[in-house]
């Protein structure tokens, strides 16, 4: 089948983004994964698909897949990419559109400046809802959030580092680095992923802090590995960092591919992430 598609990204997280809407779609983890790898495919971090809502009072769902072929819950620089394909196409003439998600309902806005900004609900913040095994676990506590053990090995040597967990709709374990560009993010990340204190595994997020305003950030994503940028992983990075103490809202998260605006009033209120969504280019692929 001749499968129609764009090429996107957001802060250079970039995504294959599929309508689902105008053309069947019915494909597997194994197709998933061939139209995501960079040699053999289109090449892309996540694969979004824009479907008809499921249920009345929404404008569309949102579907993920990773680069492994896996579904999963979240993605927050993607569902900015969403609102772009959708506006660029003709598919709404909102500005401000209702998405459901695996995880639920999100609301991004394009604003007037080209930017767009994604309500990401409000962050869980339960150990085991996120979910994490704390079972046995001594916490530290820190500010107003706990931080938990986690072993892993670096350069041959045992080590325990300490992270917040933070679900975005999806998991996230956060630490807080001197040097993002010195982490040890390819080598402890995937072990960070794995860990079976993480029974869904988890997204490794690596935290520099440079002001209380300002931030470094790189995040080894679940399924996909490091990526450029990852809008849930800033959000989940920020909440840590104020419930930590060492940040206020709003915060600027510098990921490799580009910024993004994080705001968070506290607990019990949404995140607020903000930034680009650009397209990269068009085409049609046998698959």
């Amino acid at each position: 089948m001749k499968l129609k598609f764009t090429k996107m990204h957001g802060a250079g997280n970039d995504f294959i983004v599929i309508d689902a809407i105008n053309q069947d779609i019915d494909l597997g983890p194994e197709q998933w994964r061939r139209l995501a790898d960079r040699r053999f495919g289109i090449g892309a971090d996540q694969i979004l698909i824009v479907e008809r809502p499921a249920t009345e009072g929404s404008d569309f769902r949102y579907r993920i897949y990773n680069n492994d072929g896996g579904e999963v819950e979240q993605c927050g620089n993607g569902s900015r990419a969403f609102v772009r394909f959708v506006s660029d196409k003709g598919l709404t003439d909102k500005r401000s559109i209702r998405v459901e998600t695996m995880s639920g309902i999100i609301t991004p806005r394009l604003e007037d400046d080209g930017s767009i900004t994604v309500d990401m609900g409000a962050p869980i913040l339960e150990p085991a809802r996120v979910p994490f095994d704390a079972a046995g676990l001594e916490g530290v506590a820190e500010g107003r959030d706990t931080l938990w053990p986690i072993t892993v090995s670096n350069k041959g040597q045992e080590q325990t580092v300490l992270v917040s967990t933070v679900s975005m709709g999806n998991p996230h374990a956060v630490q807080v680095v001197a040097d993002v560009d010195t982490a040890p993010v390819l080598e402890t990340g995937p072990q960070i992923e794995h860990h079976p204190r993480f029974p869904r595994r988890v997204n490794a997020g690596f935290l520099q802090i440079v002001d209380r305003g300002h931030v470094k950030l790189r995040v080894y994503e679940r399924g996909a590995g490091e990526t450029l940028a990852c809008g849930t992983g800033a959000c989940a990075a920020v909440v840590a960092g104020i419930r930590r103490g060492l940040l206020d809202s709003p915060v600027q998260v510098q990921a490799r591919g580009g910024k993004l605006t994080i705001n968070w009033a506290g607990e019990g209120q949404p995140v607020y992430m903000s930034g680009p969504a650009e397209t990269v280019f068009e085409g049609e692929i046998d698959i």
